[in-house]
């Protein structure tokens, strides 16, 4: 009886068939911390840009129709959300004008933690805790002056992510506070 050996193209071959294929799952895992990532950027960028009063960067955060719901109320389109945050630079501005205590400018920043994002094609919703550190005081020291929460609807336009709607939770004001602990939806 003659013993036969496999063939070198057969144990290729073999091998081939063996190796694990990237599963859809794992394209989709991709896929999915790439948008994550990029909606991470855009809340980072929108925060830096409010920090900052550009105005200009805030607005490109959002749809050209996006939505901003706030303590004031609720603006609609990029040219009046980039009023809103002009209008905030101007207050700020005449505020550092006025001040004779010789103490540096104060400033305030902007953090969010907790960000949950759910993507569906060329759409998501995210909700994150935000707080707001400044140092509004005369001995410049950093002190929490507000918190609360954003919920917002997402897009994605020309391969970016935007802003479609974004409302503004704040604790510190009985008007925008959130209804409720927040539920197990979350």
């Amino acid at each position: 009886m003659r013993h036969v050996r496999p063939s070198l193209a057969l144990k290729f071959a073999l091998a081939l068939a063996l190796m694990p294929l990237p599963s859809m799952a794992a394209s989709q895992g991709q896929a999915y911390a790439a948008d994550r990532a990029e909606i991470e950027n855009l809340a980072a960028r929108y925060l830096f840009a409010l920090d900052g009063r550009d105005a200009d960067t805030y607005a490109s955060t959002f749809t050209k129709d996006g939505i901003l719901v706030y303590a004031a109320g609720e603006l609609q389109g990029r040219d009046a959300i980039r009023d809103m945050v002009n209008s905030l630079r101007a207050r700020a501005e005449e505020a550092q004008k006025k001040d004779t205590s010789k103490l540096r400018p104060a400033r305030g920043r902007h953090n969010i933690t907790n960000l949950i994002v759910e993507v569906d094609g060329d759409k998501a919703t995210a909700k994150s805790y935000w707080t707001s550190v400044n140092n509004n005081n005369p001995e410049r020291r950093a002190q929490i002056s507000a918190y609360g929460h954003y919920e917002d609807q997402l897009v994605k336009v020309d391969g970016k992510w935007l802003f479609s709607r974004r409302e503004i939770f704040n604790e510190q004001l009985d008007h925008r506070a959130a209804p409720g602990a927040p539920s197990g939806s979350w």
